[in-house]
């Protein structure tokens, strides 16, 4: 389908308006970049913490991302988890609570946190919440209690401490196999292997069944977060070896370099709007990273074929008259197609909630960034080696 005919645009004399406002945009980028410290990166790259949250029916993300807040706990990422009716939410967090008593004192932050926004007439309560106790406490309220009146039955101090271990063992593993690490009411437990009903009914005094729960927390050190870096980095580079390998095979050397200072450009400006714009550069960027650069080079090599074609049946016209032709061969798929994914990609940005919003921006703007530097970066590269390379014969000459 042709939506523009007869176009006769001259790109390659607009070359020098090309290159200066994309050094402009370079440059914008790189002083974004040194003033406000760097990327924004993510917990796949600078390390933190990963929390499984299941909750008692559907969760309100938009209210667990509220309550965890950046000043309380760093930067966090929130989407759901596992299969939609376990109701299970994967929280990040940039803040990394480490181990043994700093990890507990992070876990209960996030704990008191997040009963604030979802069980808030129990923020000030003495019940404990049974969905987020561990073994001792529980164990030791059943002693204490002695809801089996095992102390008037001539047993033991061991023989009642075993006992009522046994039930609380039997109580957790009831919730955490059985339930799936949340039960909605402290009855549930009647039917647990071991627990009398006297035992479930006498945790009511002292216990209620909250409506979340943590079902585990993971820590991502710096280490595993350098070595990130260090992978996403050597993808980009991998990528950008293995399409000039291609082009140069395919075409000529001259247009696999072009094609690639042109991805240059594109992640190069990309990355200069998400230091611009401080959002957060995730695995999730790095993969719309990678698609960019395999969209710009497919625009780009469509460009190079027709260009190979035209100097076959065209020798008598200039190399620049053939690249502005081309160009505007092309431009109607260029434009339906960039169109096309710059629509999906931009309601995905508005739309797609917060765990897509980082892969969304690079997309949106990168596609745009894709087509621009295909029409007005790389040809003006290719007929400027041509043009070197005609006119150096001449200067030996003279």
């Amino acid at each position: 389908m042709e939506i523009l005919r007869n176009v006769s645009i001259d790109w390659l004399g607009k070359k020098w308006f090309f290159f200066l406002t994309s050094w402009a945009l370079i440059l914008v980028g790189g002083i974004a970049y040194f003033t406000r410290g760097g990327f924004a990166l993510g917990i796949d790259f600078t390390g933190g913490t990963i929390i499984y949250v299941k909750f008692n029916s559907r969760p309100n993300v938009d209210l667990i991302r509220s309550s965890l807040r950046p000043e309380a706990v760093g930067t966090t990422s929130i989407q759901r988890y596992d299969e939609p009716w376990k109701d299970t939410v994967l929280v990040r967090m940039q803040t990394v609570f480490g181990s043994g008593e700093s990890a507990d004192s992070g876990q209960k932050k996030v704990l008191a946190l997040l009963r604030e926004a979802f069980d808030r007439e129990h923020v000030n309560s003495p019940l404990l919440d049974f969905n987020n106790v561990g073994l001792d406490p529980l164990v030791k309220y059943l002693q204490e209690g002695d809801p089996d009146s095992w102390r008037g039955q001539s047993k033991t101090s061991q023989e009642i401490d075993a006992h009522y271990r046994q039930v609380a063992i039997s109580m957790l593993d009831y919730r955490n196999n059985v339930k799936d690490g949340l039960v909605k009411s402290l009855d549930e437990l009647k039917a647990a292997g071991g627990v009398s009903a006297g035992d479930a009914e006498s945790l009511k005094k002292s216990f209620y069944a909250g409506s979340f729960a943590i079902k585990g927390v993971e820590s991502v050190g710096a280490i595993v977060g350098s070595d990130l870096r260090r992978r996403a980095a050597l993808a980009v580079g991998l990528s950008f070896l293995g399409m000039l390998v291609y082009i140069g095979f395919r075409f000529k050397p001259i247009y696999g370099v072009a094609a690639i200072v042109g991805l240059f450009h594109d992640v190069t400006i990309t990355l200069g709007l998400f230091a611009l714009t401080q959002k957060e550069i995730s695995l999730n960027v790095i993969a719309a990273l990678l698609t960019l650069i395999g969209y710009s080079m497919n625009d780009t090599i469509v460009v190079w074929d027709r260009v190979r074609e035209n100097l076959r049946i065209m020798r008598k016209e200039t190399l620049p008259q053939i690249v502005n032709l081309s160009i505007n061969q092309t431009l109607t798929r260029t434009i339906m197609t960039t169109g096309t994914t710059f629509l999906a990609t931009a309601s995905l940005l508005v739309l797609g909630g917060e765990v897509l919003n980082g892969f969304a921006f690079a997309m949106t703007f990168g596609v745009l960034i894709g087509t621009y530097s295909t029409v007005g970066i790389s040809g003006p590269i290719v007929e400027w080696w041509y043009k070197y390379n005609l006119e150096k014969p001449k200067r030996k000459s003279a």
